[in-house]
């Protein structure tokens, strides 16, 4: 096997490598039942939306299809729509008509939670035999609704710097008070696009990290060129580069165009292996390689890791993290979750991710730090959640 000298000049030997295979695209039923039940979903949504409306304003009935249902049914299949056109088409029509369906997916769950807290608080007035006017709560919770729609997609452009302090056992002098920072999940695609990248970039600019990992996601896995969203990073220059694996999104299909799009950017990309950076120990994982715990257990075996020396982890999802944990990995470096992006679903990751959904936590002895990341899937929207770059400083 070959030596190679990292940019530091210090001597880097990659672990034996696995060799990437493209996966398998998803069975055309697959796609179809996975279709279907999100637009069945959908449906349903708008559906309550639209009887909770009309039942809290008593409207009166309007015999045969209204502007305000066929407008409803429009939007309710605009989503999928416009996801399976992203996929295919690449153009300023697909990308308008995805931002606009999008960003309809996030209002109208909102308008779900309001239709939702329209009927519970009509039962608990009922309840406490206190009168408050249907339209007045229905006007009200739909308001707080866009309200809560506005201040997410305001929420979600503000990317703000997340700064914490690590310190590692072993960690090599040398690496003491340098800072890392963190991307994680730019999902750059039909929402965000190589101007948000720029933005990312010139945040990174201000904050002159030493180094940059980049835990998946970069791109969102619809139809873009990607070379071109990508191509600000190579205005990104630090003293021992940027490293990345891949996220779900970039195994949507094969993985190779984005990862040859990626290492064209100029950011190095750890196929499943460690190298050294001046004394530090950095570990990739591919994403469908971290899922399978078998794949993943041995990839960190071949690893060679020097458990007297201080080792981060790449690794998309924080998933797995006893098979790190026995690996002898200090610091897992994670995304994925997006701390739940939007309200509820920022209660439904936690069910999922348990304390490990964001933030800075500790499982035995490896210490794990999950990004809420930078860009947005699907609702171009943030509420309870803020897009972040993390700048990592060692102790």
């Amino acid at each position: 096997m070959t030596s190679t000298l990292d940019r530091a000049g210090s001597l880097a030997t990659p672990a034996p490598v696995k060799p990437i295979q493209s996966r398998t695209a998803p069975s055309v039923r697959g796609i179809v039942g996975f279709v279907v039940t999100i637009q069945s979903i959908l449906f349903l949504a708008h559906w309550f939306v639209y009887q909770t409306w009309m039942v809290f304003r008593s409207d009166p009935y309007q015999p045969g299809i209204t502007k305000l249902q066929a407008t409803l049914f429009l939007l309710s299949i605009s989503f999928v729509a416009a996801t399976l056109l992203a996929h295919r088409y690449s153009n300023l029509l697909v990308r308008l008509f995805y931002k606009i369906a999008a960003t309809w997916l996030g209002t109208v769950n909102f308008l779900f939670v309001a239709a939702c807290l329209c009927w519970m608080i009509d039962l608990a007035c009922r309840w406490f035999g206190l009168h408050l006017e249907r339209p007045i709560i229905v006007n009200t919770m739909f308001s707080l609704a866009i309200l809560a729609s506005i201040y997410g997609i305001v929420n979600a452009q503000w990317i703000r710097v997340k700064k914490i302090a690590v310190r590692l056992p072993n960690l090599p002098a040398s690496w003491r008070g340098r800072t890392a920072a963190l991307v994680s999940d730019v999902h750059l695609g039909a929402v965000n696009g190589s101007g948000f990248m720029r933005r990312i970039v010139a945040k990174l600019g201000r904050l002159r990290p030493d180094v940059v990992f980049i835990t998946g996601d970069l791109y969102d896995g619809g139809k873009v060129d990607l070379a071109e969203v990508v191509a600000p990073w190579k205005e990104v220059h630090t003293k021992f580069g940027a490293y990345f694996v891949t996220g779900n999104h970039e195994e949507f299909s094969d993985r190779t165009q984005y990862l040859d799009a990626v290492r064209h950017s100029g950011i190095q990309i750890l196929n499943n292996e460690k190298i050294i950076v001046d004394g530090l120990q950095v570990v990739g994982v591919h994403y469908s390689d971290s899922a399978n715990s078998g794949r993943f257990r041995s990839i960190l075996e071949r690893a060679g890791l020097d458990r007297n020396q201080a080792s981060i982890l790449l690794s998309h999802v924080p998933h797995q993290l006893s098979i790190a944990q026995q690996a002898g990995i200090s610091l897992q470096l994670s995304g994925h979750t997006h701390g739940g992006q939007i309200f509820p679903f920022t209660w439904f990751t936690t069910r999922v991710f348990g304390e490990y959904t964001y933030g800075l936590k500790c499982f035995g002895d490896l210490a794990v730090y999950t990004s809420s990341g930078a860009g947005t899937w699907g609702p171009p929207m943030r509420v309870g959640t803020q897009p972040e770059i993390v700048l990592i400083e060692f102790e």
